[in-house]
């Protein structure tokens, strides 16, 4: 008998979808289990680590993903509740290739997902992707009579050690840490006051109902409570943490936002002072300032897809020392094992900041300035997205000379740019925009504006964060 399952579900990198009847639940769950354990199988792979979030329905779907695990012939390491970088840090510390985790990541409530992972520093991409749909749409399960064993294990500490003999800090910051009532609540604090920091605690408590805003650094709501609270403790920065702790959003002393993409600039010079002309991945929603600080400081820019999937293959592809994206995904391979961790990204950024003597808006002041739009995002059914986007960049390059579509369409002008994708995780529109001026950067938007309005299956809340 051949099940079915929500295709839907299954997206570029990740598999992601809301906790109901329809899309995850015990039964979808079982199959995506019993799928992947036919792929580790396939690869001689015969343990797993699995890890799951702080939500309220994961440890459900992380105990039946294992059981089913388990039935198949794999043994697991049960991480319990841990960040998403911890998963993965825990494949090198225990030598096991495969991972597992539970996650909304940065979702509204309702939803969930898991990330999954066969060899060290790597997720499944896009092929891969469709391989497990693949096997669970034609019933191509190798069936396996053994019996798998599960040993629990506390990879906190080990992880939080590892950290700490990697960071270096030159004097005490004092820091703001918001992770949004998030998972990285009870992990993350003590890490950076082991680290050195005074740490000034917002949000720290798992409240799953989210009463202050979602554990999302992209959204307006999360930065300007990192904002305030910057401002009111006399606080050097703030660094807000996402649901699952693998991306940061900061801001400086002033309250104000630096976005990820600027504090790649940073990070980037970090590891240019020791490897001049290495490689910096980025992906194509980053700012223009970024590619100018790289080639400034002696390292070759490479521009990329969206999503944490495709930037980490890139990376390795590369050889590049450290990646990341505008929505706070940060991977280093300097010094460290090349996945994103903002835990990990968010220790160096203060490295890097406790070595000067400005303080961060002032350090800023030496990066090109643009003016930068939030991340926006406008509803889009995830059955039409990637063919509206298509028509969307076919537009643009009949019309504009310079397209990059490497990734949707980034439109790019003299004076600035202008970028539409389809999400990977959420069905809508990501649109983001970057001018000289404040003038040209409302101009630039509301091309975009009139463009995205001929399509009667977009939604009409525009741009909201």
């Amino acid at each position: 008998m051949i099940m079915t399952i929500e295709e839907t579900m299954f997206r570029e990198y990740d598999i992601r979808g809301r906790v109901d009847d329809k899309e995850l639940n015990d039964n979808s769950i079982k199959l995506i289990a019993k799928a992947f354990a036919t792929v580790l199988q396939k690869k001689g792979i015969g343990e797993c680590v699995v890890g799951h979030d702080c939500r309220d329905y994961s440890p459900g779907l992380h105990n039946m993903f294992i059981d089913e695990l388990t039935c198949n012939g794999l043994d697991v390491i049960d991480l319990g509740m841990v960040l998403t970088p911890m998963t993965y840090f825990s494949q090198y510390h225990y030598n096991v290739k495969a991972c597992a985790m539970i996650t909304a990541s940065h979702n509204p409530n309702g939803w969930c997902g898991l990330k999954l992972g066969y060899d060290f520093s790597k997720t499944l991409g896009p092929e891969e992707i469709k391989e497990l749909l693949n096997i669970i749409k034609k019933s191509e399960y190798i069936e396996n009579d053994k019996k798998g064993l599960i040993r629990k294990e506390n990879i906190t500490p080990y992880y939080t050690k590892d950290l700490l003999k990697k960071v270096s800090m030159q004097k005490k910051l004092n820091v703001v840490i918001n992770c949004g009532n998030g998972t990285a609540g009870p992990i993350v604090p003590s890490i950076f006051s082991k680290a050195g920091c005074n740490v000034i605690p917002q949000f720290c408590n798992i409240d799953t109902a989210f009463p202050n805003h979602e554990p999302n650094p992209a959204s307006v709501e999360m930065m300007e409570a990192l904002g305030k609270e910057v401002v009111k403790q006399g606080a050097d920065i703030g660094i807000a943490f996402d649901g699952d702790g693998d991306r940061l959003g900061v801001c400086n002393e002033r309250g104000e936002v630096v976005w990820p993409d600027n504090v790649l600039i940073l990070l980037s010079r970090l590891v240019l002072e020791k490897h001049p002309g290495a490689k910096i991945i980025y992906d194509v929603k980053c700012t223009q300032a970024l590619e100018e600080d790289i080639i400034k400081h002696g390292g070759i820019p490479i521009m990329w897809k969206t999503g944490h999937a495709h930037i980490k293959a890139k990376l390795h592809q590369e050889k590049a020392l450290l990646a990341g994206e505008r929505s706070g995904h940060i991977f280093f391979a300097d010094g460290y094992y090349g996945f994103d961790d903002a835990v990990f990204s968010g220790l160096k950024l203060l490295e890097y900041i406790s070595k000067q003597n400005a303080s961060f808006s002032d350090i800023m002041k030496g990066v090109s300035r643009y003016y930068q739009s939030p991340t926006y995002h406008v509803d889009c059914d995830d059955r039409v997205k990637y063919q509206i986007v298509d028509k969307l960049t076919k537009e643009f390059k009949e019309d504009f000379k310079n397209v990059i579509d490497i990734n949707g369409a980034r439109v790019v002008f003299d004076d600035g740019w202008g970028l539409v994708r389809a999400s990977s995780n959420l069905p809508v529109l990501v649109l983001v925009f970057e001018a000289k001026t404040k003038a040209r950067l409302e101009s630039i938007q509301e091309l975009f504006r009139e463009r995205l309005s001929r399509y009667p299956e977009i939604g009409k809340e525009w741009f909201t964060g």
